[in-house]
C-alpha cells in the first residue's frame, strides 16, 4: 500500500523543532490541506495579554508550508518565498487554529492560503488572522 500524503508531513513535522517549541501540533493532514492547532500560553502573549502575531504567523505560515507539501513529489520539500498576513482581531482564545489550503499547486511555485482562527470553549470561532503564501519546492541536499 503506498504511503499516504500525511506520512511525509507528519515526519517533517516530527523534525520541525520551532512548532515544538511553541506547542503545536498537526491536526489535520490531506491532500492539500493541512491543519495546525497551538494552544493559548501566556509566554506566548505580547504586552496586552494577546497571543503573539508571531505565533500566529508562524502557525499560519507552517500549515501553508505542509499542505504544499502534501502535493510533492517524494524526496521535495518546500521554502516560503513570501507571505502576507491580515491581522483581523486581537488573538484571544484557548486555542488557535490555522486551516492552510492549496489553492494552485505547481511544480515550482505553490500558492497556499490560511486563516488562523481562536477558539474558546464555550465560544464562537473567531477569525484572527488571514494569510496567503508562495511556496518554492526544493530537493534537500543531503
Amino acid at each position: 500500500m503506498p504511503d499516504s500524503p500525511a506520512d511525509p508531513v507528519r515526519a517533517s513535522l516530527g523534525r520541525q523543532t520551532f512548532l515544538t517549541l511553541l506547542g503545536a501540533r498537526a491536526a489535520t493532514v490531506a491532500p492539500g490541506r493541512v491543519v495546525i492547532e497551538l494552544p493559548a500560553r501566556a509566554d506566548l502573549c505580547q504586552q496586552n495579554g494577546f497571543l503573539h502575531a508571531g505565533a500566529i504567523t508562524s502557525i499560519a505560515d507552517s500549515a501553508c508550508g505542509y499542505a504544499a507539501l502534501t502535493l510533492m513529489p517524494d524526496g521535495h520539500d518546500v521554502l516560503s518565498v513570501e507571505f502576507k498576513v491580515n491581522l483581523l482581531a486581537p488573538a484571544r482564545g484557548d486555542l488557535f487554529r490555522a486551516e492552510a489550503t492549496v489553492v494552485r499547486p505547481g511544480r515550482t511555485l505553490t500558492v497556499c492560503q490560511a486563516e488562523v482562527v481562536a477558539v474558546t470553549e464555550g465560544g464562537p470561532d473567531v477569525p484572527v488572522a488571514l494569510m496567503q503564501a508562495t511556496m518554492i519546492a526544493i530537493v534537500p541536499r543531503g
